[in-house]
């Protein structure tokens, strides 16, 4: 009976740390989508000259805001996501410990 609990509360977790990445990535495409097609309009209706005249800040449209902002809470979306992993905690340094004894065992004098 315990082990069919463990087994569930495992499962839960996999599942939930699944959705987390799914929607990293759905949030990813939506970025990547977003800001061409408001690239593509933007050239399309203003003409190219008229972009590179007013930059991508000009005209209203805001180009460069919704790069910036909605990039950096794609980034901040990313680590809570994958960042997790990349702390230097004390499980990583038993890790690294152990990585450079196997290493300096396996190496010939």
């Amino acid at each position: 009976m315990e082990q069919d609990f463990f087994e569930e509360e495992r499962y839960l977790k996999a599942h939930k740390r699944v959705r987390e990445i799914k929607g990293f990535y759905w949030n990813l495409f939506w970025y990547a989508f977003t800001n061409i097609v408001w690239f593509a309009l933007i050239i399309y209706f203003n003409g190219e000259e008229n972009f590179f005249e007013y930059g991508f800040w000009g005209m209203g449209y805001g180009l460069i805001p919704n790069v910036i902002f909605w990039g950096l809470g794609l980034f901040i979306h990313w680590f809570v996501v994958f960042g997790r992993h990349l702390t230097f905690s004390k499980r990583w340094e038993e890790r690294k410990i152990k990585e450079f004894i196997d290493k300096d065992t396996n190496t010939k004098y």
